[in-house]
């Protein structure tokens, strides 16, 4: 069993990846519901929290349904994270996990995020500090290193380890690959197989059938699965994976019944949350694969991803339930 501090997550959790417009309450909410594990928060800078920035202190939002939940935080500067961690301790996560993998370049020219894996001092330090300031535990996420030269992660994640990081997630690419080529788990799994090694070392990148996720755990010998992409507008994929698990059989794909009443649930949680222009639009990106494999879609999804009316996007929902009612996925 995985333990994340004192959290006991289980037999190789599935953990829902932090992903920016992606990881809100509302899609949470849905992923918890269908098996995450662990969910975490969309990364939130340092920085805006400390300024007070609305939309970092918004994601802050963390319901008790969510739990066990952990809270990210991205950023490069000492005070300012260790500023942070107070912050974010009020809103009561589980968890409080760094970002050193983000390989957006806004966030990188900042020396945050992947930036980081140019200074592992920095990285050490920072990490170290913040085990020191809270009492929660601090898990990390990164990638391999910087690029395919840099690759230094077994002895990075001993370092983390032993200034006190709780639980360490790598995404199996360098920040030069950014999402490229295929991730490589190899090094992962060197990490994990170190004998120094005794925190639990999860897997993140192209985790994107129920068998990958059975070769993260049996032929690399990972602690646990990081989800993201596979995961949007898809939340039933961390409930296929564990009958996989469970079976070594797939489970049906959820019914047009069944997608359509996550995508009308998707729609009102996030209205509610964030209001109506922002609920609609950062939504849109999920309908692509809530309805993916529907012959002559074209225009629905249309309507669905240009309006800025959630009447509208109702409104198309309500008929692709009239004209393809009992479509069977497969």
């Amino acid at each position: 069993m995985a333990k994340i501090g004192n959290i006991d997550v289980g037999e190789f959790p599935l953990l829902l990846a932090p992903m920016e417009d992606v990881s809100d309450p509302p899609f949470r909410a849905l992923c918890k519901e269908q098996g995450a594990d662990v969910v975490y928060t969309e990364f939130i800078s340092s920085e805006g929290l400390i300024r007070d920035a609305a939309k970092s202190v918004m994601k802050l939002d963390i319901y008790e349904k969510e739990r066990p939940v952990g809270i990210q935080i991205f950023g490069a500067n000492l005070e300012s994270m260790l500023q942070s961690v107070e912050i974010v301790e009020k809103s009561g996560p589980d968890i409080m996990d760094i970002n050193f993998g983000c390989p957006v370049k806004k966030v990188v020219s900042k020396g945050a995020g992947a930036g980081i894996l140019k200074d592992i001092p920095l990285m050490v330090s920072l990490t170290e500090a913040m085990v020191k300031h809270t009492n929660l535990p601090i898990t990390v996420k990164t990638r391999l290193g910087w690029d395919a030269d840099s690759i230094k992660i077994v002895e990075v994640a001993e370092r983390l380890q032993d200034v006190g990081a709780s639980a360490i997630s790598i995404h199996g690419r360098t920040r030069v690959q950014m999402y490229k080529g295929e991730a490589n788990w190899a090094p992962i799994a060197e990490v994990k197989n170190n004998p120094r090694m005794h925190i639990p070392i999860f897997g993140n990148g192209d985790v994107d059938t129920p068998e990958r996720a059975v070769e993260m755990r049996d032929k690399y010998g990972l602690d646990g699965a990081m989800i993201g992409r596979a995961s949007i507008g898809y939340p039933w994929f961390f409930k296929e994976v564990k009958h996989f698990f469970k079976t070594g059989e797939h489970l049906a794909p959820p019914t047009m019944e069944e997608r359509l009443d996550a995508a009308r649930r998707h729609l009102q949680m996030a209205i509610d949350w964030k209001g109506e222009k922002l609920g609609v639009f950062e939504t849109r990106r999920h309908y692509t694969n809530y309805f993916k494999g529907i012959p002559h879609f074209k225009d629905y999804r249309q309507k669905m991803v240009t309006s800025d009316d959630a009447a509208d996007v109702f409104a198309a929902f309500d008929e692709v339930e009239k004209e393809f009612s009992g479509y069977q996925f497969v």
